[in-house]
């Protein structure tokens, strides 16, 4: 049978030591039950003990919320990482409701000379006195070696006396940190490879960074040497360079080594999203298995190769992570990519037709707009000469808005051979708009979808008259409401329908910002209408 890893990740206390990230107590309760009702993750390392008081209460909501939602078993799942100080970090956790403390040690003789300033034996009956406080208070103790890559490169004979030592104790897991990210893969396999033949009755978690950007591939080499466990973030999130992308790291092991995660592949996507929006760290378009473009295909050839047998695809499949193929519209593309899209929308075109729209999305391809699936019809119609109307038209807009003033917006909505006039209150301009737009939608059974990404930018070197170009991503949902609709704790992300919701982007142009991101959303209420 495969080998089953263990997969313990730290976005909510490694991942946290992000340059200029901090979670909100709620914020990392949603994470935390994204990573281990939906991810399925074995463990979440949740936050570091005698942080502040904020954090204390952080953690106890998460252990509150374990316990009644799963008891012991899942509680048993939420750790923390605490310090040789032998009551300090227990009695804290104690009241904070957590069972399982993460201890960090000196794994290299040159931390424990210069940080600690204490011999091997005395840092060695320091961190007796603490597991056996634990072990007393019934918590139980994991061991990090914090420098363990240094360690084994530089003070072997330190590292493997304290290996000699605490194997002989009553633990669980023992971290071994390439706190720098020093190692080339062949080191890792090397040391990993030598500790677990060594000590083949002990559990080696390996808990990578990612400094030279070998963060996932330590990872994997890791596991082949013998590790039975590793330490992941999402989206690489961590100190410096970060740790190893979750998403990456389920994927190379069930394809490149072909063992088993307890991990739920379909989750990734969205939790990716939850974290980049609680974190405010962008993830880069072309991220693996969770980037926005990573499943788009933007050459024509692709298109038409993926057209003709799948020649393009390989084991990453968007349908494993809950995701669809797309097909870029922009000057690289070809008959395939318009036929591709003309088919996900349902329109059918003659070849001439065909040819001149695809003319026409190379043309602004080289003008550098980007075109998407959800222009198209607008492009048909505008290079076939038969433009749609536009089904509702934001007449008249009137922004107001200032320091110290509450911001107020007038609108009116043509729909149906119909002007309505409606206004309302917002926390600022754009809020205001969306507000009122609101409620003549509700006046008409419309429902807006919920805006999930909103994006300025102007031309680089732009002055402030420059054109503003707005970028909105809307979640919309094609399905019945599902039982989960009536929980109202629902998760982040998850709006309580069944599973046909999708992103829509949608785009305005203007001098004015919010302007722009009007035009934006009088698209968007065009194409929700037309489908």
């Amino acid at each position: 049978m495969p080998r089953t890893i263990k997969i313990m990740d730290t976005t909510l206390r490694d991942g946290e030591q992000t340059y200029n990230v901090a979670f909100s107590a709620s914020e990392k309760l949603q994470v935390a039950r994204l990573l281990l009702e939906k991810a399925n993750v074995n463990f979440v390392e949740v936050a570091s003990a005698r942080v502040s008081s904020g954090e204390l209460e952080s953690v106890r909501q998460i252990t509150e919320w374990a316990k009644k939602t799963g008891g012991q078993k899942l509680l048993e799942r939420i750790e923390i990482l605490g310090f040789v100080d032998e009551k300090r970090s227990v009695s804290w956790m104690l009241e904070a409701g957590v069972l399982t403390l993460n201890m960090l040690t000196k794994g290299s003789l040159h931390h424990l000379q210069r940080q600690l300033r204490k011999t091997p034996k005395e840092h060695f009956a320091d961190i007796e006195k603490t597991i056996t406080f634990a072990l007393d208070a019934k918590r139980r103790v994991n061991i990090y070696l914090e420098d363990w890559s240094n360690g084994y490169l530089n003070s072997p004979q330190y590292m493997y006396e304290y290996l000699d030592f605490i194997t002989k104790l009553p633990v669980g897991r023992i971290m071994l940190p390439d706190t720098l990210g020093v190692l080339y893969p062949t080191q890792v396999y090397a040391a990993i490879s030598e500790i677990c033949a060594r000590y083949p009755k002990n559990h080696f978690d390996f808990h990578p960074h990612n400094d030279y950007g070998l963060g996932t591939v330590n990872v994997l080499e890791a596991i082949r040497a013998g590790a039975k466990g590793v330490h992941t973030t999402v989206n690489c999130l961590g100190e410096r360079t970060g740790n190893a992308s979750l998403a990456e790291v389920i994927a190379g092991i069930h394809d490149h080594l072909g063992f088993k995660t307890s991990v739920n592949e379909k989750s990734l996507f969205n939790l990716s999203r939850t974290v980049e929006t609680f974190s405010g760290k962008r993830l880069a378009a072309n991220a693996p298995i969770v980037g926005e473009d990573v499943f788009t295909q933007t050459a024509g050839i692709h298109a038409d190769g993926d057209k003709k047998g799948g020649l393009y695809e390989s084991r990453l499949l968007p349908a494993r992570f809950g995701r669809d193929r797309r097909y870029a519209l922009g000057k690289l593309a070809g008959k395939a990519s318009v036929d591709q899209n003309l088919k996900t929308l349902g329109i059918i075109l003659k070849d001439e037709e065909r040819t001149q729209v695809l003319k026409r999305i190379i043309e602004l391809g080289d003008q550098k707009k980007l075109v998407t699936i959800d222009d198209l019809p607008f492009i048909i119609g505008e290079t076939l000469k038969r433009p749609e109307e536009k089904i509702v038209k934001i007449e008249q807009v009137t922004v107001t808005s200032g320091l110290h003033v509450k911001p107020m917006c007038s609108l009116t909505v043509a729909y149906k051979g119909k002007s309505t006039q409606v206004s309302g209150q917002g926390e600022g301009g754009y809020d205001a708009f969306m507000n009122a737009l609101r409620i003549w939608a509700h006046a008409n059974k419309i429902e807006v979808p919920r805006l999930v990404d909103y994006e300025v930018r102007i031309p680089p070197g732009g002055q402030t008259s420059a054109l503003v170009e707005c970028k909105i991503s809307w979640q919309t949902q094609n399905a019945k409401k599902s039982a989960q609709d009536k929980n109202k704790n629902l998760l982040v992300g998850e709006l309580g329908f069944e599973k046909d919701t999708r992103n829509l982007t949608t785009r305005g142009v203007d001098v004015d910002q919010v302007i722009a991101a009007i035009r934006a959303t009088e698209r968007m209420l065009n194409i929700i209408l037309r489908k």
